[in-house]
């Protein structure tokens, strides 16, 4: 199982969850793994198709149907920006269009890295 925990105040101790490859906040003195070559914020991306989500108070459980992975969305604004990727040019615009503050980039783009190396997201074509 996997985790992504981001949105917590940087002076919160980061609460990741048991699951290798979740995104340490910034500030949390946890070092930042580089992003993977795999995921490019400046192309396409969308949930993939065999992946559900499942809303809950903490955010939400994503399931890969495929290769049976689950996965914690530990931030409700993360959810969002997932289950809009299919609607904007880019993963950076995506953030962006969903408000998140230019500081948080960073963590949300890790996020996204994590989720595109467990296939939760791929990348889509862009439009003619």
């Amino acid at each position: 199982m996997r985790g992504v925990l981001i949105d917590a105040p940087a002076a919160a101790p980061a609460e990741l969850s048991s699951g290798a490859g979740a995104a340490p906040l910034p500030g949390s003195g946890a070092p930042a793994p580089a992003p993977t070559a795999d995921f490019d914020p400046s192309l396409p991306w969308r949930r993939a198709r065999s992946v559900a989500l499942r809303p809950e108070p903490f955010g939400a459980l994503v399931y890969h149907f495929g290769n049976r992975k689950l996965s914690f969305l530990k931030s409700k604004p993360l959810v969002a920006v997932v289950e809009s990727l299919g609607e904007h040019p880019s993963a950076d615009a995506t953030l962006v269009a969903c408000g998140v503050p230019a500081a948080q980039h960073p963590a949300y783009r890790r996020a996204l890295a994590d989720l595109a190396r467990s296939q939760m997201i791929e990348l889509r074509e862009p439009p003619a």
